[in-house]
């Protein structure tokens, strides 16, 4: 069977007497073979220790630290695990996150609430660093801190999905007393000792796990669907230490956010750059500001026929540019069949790897990544057999089909008893653990292959049909994307909501895939719309999002016209 990567947070149920139970959510942005998916359940390996006296000061600064005498008393305490949990006593905190998940199927509705818990630790500026998944969709989020009793309500300052990052704000000034500050070290090297600190399942004290860093590379947040730098570990951690520090010496090495079932001791932490690129966003912009992309897809030139055609002398080496995605810059500067020979100075290896530390190498997509939104990146080109130097500028991606649509709701548009929404990922997820092989197969290719054209375009699609006399017979036509509306091509769904909203024919006629078509008497559709509602007790036949946008609209043009 093969081994998946799972995220780390633990999940309950609320009013039940059963213990806690792993819930699996979706894979992300995975094809078939791919093995990674959320959650895992490793054997409880976890070890618990007894509470040393708390210290005052800032861990990583000048901070005291337990006398000898103490060590003399009780043999473990010089030990690597009992230093990582005298230091976290006063920064670890538990995470109690409830939340409520759209249902995509019906997306006027919340699935049921549930309960999730997770781990976090504070920060200089009065913050707690937590994973995304453990307060995603969250409507209500607590925090407890060791040894105490109370739960302390948290708010999320900023949340980044694609990072599998968070930070939290607590107001309450009781919380804070006696709070030690964590400090953000290094990336470690390999074979150094991590301590991985949390709250996991099996028990409701803190917990701490030894593991030596096995390898640092780009790997796939699970998550958030990307391919981000992340520490391989071989410490034993299990759902709830998602959120926890990873503490090598006084300082914080990585946050714990997945692991690999499957296999023997296989965790994964959030490396320091990675955290510090999160928070210095949103303390310059106050919000979360994402992860660059240079906007193309490239494949490795190591093929001898290959280089040989493209004119790669033996003294250069680089990748082949297949794809460029036409909302980037590097649209307008880079062309297909160029090969990119260095990023910012450095030269680019046959299989796209870059030096990193001793003797390692990792992905160039590493250093995109590290660019903040706006910034340029200096490109040695090799274009018909001559080098260029072209500057790109750099700025987060959105896919034209959305990866993921955490902490807001779903679009949708009813008319006539069609449901309209744009396609999304999470949608493809409601069909299951094995999405993509139960999944409409057409929607499949269009969300994982298919690049936008202009800014603000969506993939309508016809999700389902609410029976009526007035669409009868249209009921097999549901999972189809919509191309036009009365001839003129949707760009999104509020296009395709304007175009039907706006309609001044006697008939509405939709163009869908297939070369299917539609065709209503536009006044009986319309008047069929509220009956269709109220037979299926849909409060709303249109999404608040688009309700938003039509007030802001009407309020804009009233101003205007003053």
């Amino acid at each position: 069977m093969l081994s998946s990567l799972r995220r780390l947070s633990s999940l309950r149920r609320p009013l039940r007497s059963r213990p806690f139970t792993l819930r699996p959510s979706t894979p992300l942005l995975r094809a078939p073979s791919d093995p990674f998916l959320p959650f895992s359940r490793f054997p409880a390996s976890s070890a618990a220790f007894s509470t040393p006296a708390p210290f005052n000061g800032v861990i990583g600064g000048d901070s005291p630290t337990a006398s000898e005498n103490d060590g003399d008393a009780v043999g473990y305490r010089h030990t690597d695990a009992y230093k990582a949990i005298q230091l976290a006593l006063d920064s670890v905190v538990k995470v109690f996150t409830v939340s409520s998940s759209p249902n995509y199927f019906m997306p006027w509705q919340r699935k049921v609430q549930r309960e999730i818990f997770g781990s976090g630790f504070v920060i200089p500026g009065r913050r707690i660093v937590t994973n995304a998944h453990v307060v995603a969709d969250h409507t209500y989020v607590l925090v407890r801190k060791h040894g105490s009793p109370t739960k302390y309500k948290a708010e999320v300052q900023a949340i980044g999905h694609e990072c599998d990052l968070a930070l939290l704000i607590v107001e309450n000034e009781e919380f804070w007393d006696g709070m030690i500050f964590l400090q953000l070290g290094d990336i470690p090297y390999i074979q150094e000792e991590v301590a991985v600190v949390g709250y996991p399942q099996g028990g409701d004290n803190i917990s701490v796990t030894k593991g030596v860093v096995s390898r640092v590379e780009p790997t796939q947040y699970v998550h958030g669907a990307t391919q981000l730098m992340a520490i391989q570990i071989d410490a034993a951690i299990n759902p709830g230490n998602s959120g926890g520090p990873a503490i090598m010496g006084d300082k914080v090495a990585g946050v714990a956010f997945q692991n690999l079932s499957g296999a023997e001791n296989i965790g994964y932490i959030i490396p320091v750059p990675i955290i510090k690129h999160f928070i210095s966003g949103v303390e310059e912009k106050g919000e979360y500001v994402g992860f660059c992309s240079l906007g193309v897809s490239c494949q490795p030139t190591e093929n001898c026929y290959l280089q040989s055609y493209f004119g790669i002398k033996q003294d250069l080496t680089g990748v082949l540019v297949n794809k460029i995605n036409p909302l980037s810059h590097a649209h307008t500067v880079l062309k297909k069949d160029d090969v990119i020979l260095k990023f910012d100075g450095v030269p680019i290896a046959s299989d796209g790897s870059v030096p990193f530390r001793n003797r390692e190498r990792i992905l160039f997509d590493h250093l995109v990544s590290m660019k903040k939104p706006g910034e340029t990146a200096l490109l040695h080109v090799l274009r018909d057999g001559t080098e260029h130097q072209l500057n790109v500028s750099l700025q987060p991606l959105q896919p034209l089909v959305p990866v993921h649509q955490f902490d807001k709701l779903p679009s949708y548009y009813i008319f006539a008893g069609l449901v309209f929404i744009p396609l999304t990922q999470p949608y493809l997820h409601e069909y299951g653990a094995e999405w993509y092989n139960t999944s409409p197969r057409r929607l499949c290719e269009l969300a994982l292959r298919e690049l936008p054209r202009k800014a603000g375009e969506e993939l309508v699609i016809l999700s389902q049909v609410l029976m009526d006399d007035v669409n009868t017979g249209y009921e097999r036509f549901a999972e189809l994307k919509v191309k036009k509306v009365n001839g003129v091509e949707v760009e999104n769904l509020k296009h395709l909501h304007d175009l039907v909203e706006g309609c001044s024919e006697e008939s509405l006629r939709l163009d869908l895939d297939e070369e299917k078509v539609i065709i209503f008497n536009y006044n009986n559709a319309r008047l069929a719309t509220p009956r269709i509602l109220k037979r299926h007790r849909i409060p709303s036949a249109v999404s608040s999002d688009l309700v938003d946008e039509q007030e802001t609209n009407g309020e804009t043009a009233a101003a205007s016209s003053r």
